[in-house]
């Protein structure tokens, strides 16, 4: 391309020779794009963002810390569901940490291809960040919050191995579909994950709802409460995911904002909620949950003995 300056002093000494050679009037050229290759651009968090993991890692920590307490204040014949739900926000309080200090994250490279009728084809090549350690966080933290849902309902022990294999099958294909780099490979995860999830939610639906009702009316009424609360937060997930990783229509801040908003909602309020409405009325375990093997143990020590 000739530069401005160049033109100019073709024009001038143009118009200085003998007899004079007409120039012309100059005329408005559009833009051309260029061939010269752009800078990459990188899609990360920004000041919002960050911040906005260290408020979660502290909110998480401080809901570990009261769980804690709960628990140890609670018989151990009863500390199932504190148990369970400690451990949801422990995991929780780690993989925010992870995320907070840039330890559970790498970046996604795509390449944005636009053709030009006069010019070669342009590349652009795009970096976003892709917080793997959210995924890791919510393969432990999803499988315990179905625990403590099929342990309320009374689901059976065939339909709680189904629901948490398929919710280990939804959050691995949701963690490859925003590692792949090509698109129609991103979102044949995702559709693997959604039919995932369409097997979760039949699950606490059908065989959750029939179960619940027969244990009583008022675990029922939980049961129907605290899942439809839990089924309606876990729906918004793939929602962020396809307008974030997935279309990347919003920000790395605006993606970290939404899943911290449904991560304090769907594990910390959820786990408060159920301790305090249900966990004072689990029935005492007994057994193996509460004295472990140590009589059986002495049983046989005694029969050796004599």
């Amino acid at each position: 391309m000739l530069s401005p300056q160049f033109v100019e002093v073709f024009r001038t000494a143009t118009s200085t020779l003998g007899g004079g050679i007409p120039t012309g009037t100059p005329t408005a050229v559009p833009a051309i794009p260029t061939v010269m290759p752009n800078r990459p651009t990188f899609e990360r968090a920004e000041d919002a963002g960050k911040t906005t993991l260290w408020v979660v890692f502290v909110l998480m920590l401080l809901s570990t810390l009261v769980l804690s307490y709960l628990s140890w204040k609670t018989p151990v014949q009863k500390r199932l569901f504190h148990i369970i739900t400690t451990f949801i926000t422990a995991f929780a309080t780690l993989s925010y940490f992870a995320m907070a200090t840039g330890s559970g994250v790498s970046y996604t490279h795509f390449v944005i291809r636009e053709t030009h009728k006069h010019v070669p084809t342009t590349y652009e090549h795009v970096f976003r960040q892709v917080y793997w350690a959210r995924y890791v966080d919510w393969s432990i933290t999803t499988p315990l919050l179905l625990l403590d849902l099929s342990f309320l309902a009374g689901i059976s022990g065939a339909n709680i191995l189904v629901a948490i294999v398929a919710d280990l099958v939804m959050i691995l294909t949701g963690l490859f579909a925003a590692l792949v780099e090509k698109n129609s490979v991103k979102w044949g995860w995702y559709a693997m994950a959604c039919l995932a999830y369409l097997v979760i939610l039949y699950i606490l639906i059908i065989p959750g709802r029939r179960s619940a009702s027969t244990v009583s009316s008022s675990t029922y009424k939980l049961f129907t409460a605290i899942g439809t609360f839990t089924i309606v937060l876990w729906t918004m997930y793939p929602i962020v995911w396809g307008v974030a990783d997935g279309a990347r229509l919003v920000s790395v801040d605006a993606e970290i904002m939404a899943y911290a908003v449904l991560d304090v909602l769907a594990k910390a309020v959820f786990g408060f909620w159920l301790l305090f409405a249900h966990g004072r009325k689990v029935e005492n375990l007994g057994g193996f949950w509460s004295s472990g093997l140590v009589g059986e143990g002495q049983v046989r020590l005694d029969e050796e003995e004599s």
